[in-house]
């Protein structure tokens, strides 16, 4: 049974940092597509960034380029986002999710077929 529960959300000032962590089960991150989506109050899902399987490219929605970093420990099958400089639109549930098929342009991803409760970032003025 594939299982994704996330970590490391929390209540930063803007310009700060978090870093997310997200503890998979029941599969391993050579056998599919992963990557961290968020959601906020409103509004569409949005994929943040998302390593594919075929070749391990790492790719990252347009709004967090520079600032975001996605990283995964496949010994521990822990997948990563580094969160720095910290906007209050950067405000979401985020969560790590996962998927058998590869992906195209992570910005542009449904919801995968897996994916974990979410954690809440919220960044203050």
């Amino acid at each position: 049974e594939v299982q994704l529960v996330e970590s490391g959300g929390g209540l930063v000032q803007t310009g700060g940092s978090l870093r997310l962590s997200c503890a998979a089960s029941g599969f391993t991150f050579d056998d599919y597509a992963v990557g961290w989506f968020r959601q906020a109050p409103g509004k569409e899902r949005e994929g943040v960034s998302c390593i594919r399987k075929s070749n391990g490219r790492k790719d990252y929605g347009d709004s967090v380029k520079g600032r975001f970093t996605i990283s995964s420990d496949n010994a521990k099958n822990t997948l990563y986002l580094e969160m720095n400089n910290l906007k209050p639109e950067d405000t979401a549930v985020y969560f790590c999710g996962a998927d058998r098929r590869d992906w195209g342009v992570c910005a542009d991803l449904p919801w995968p077929d897996y994916r974990g409760q979410g954690t809440q970032v919220t960044v203050s003025p």
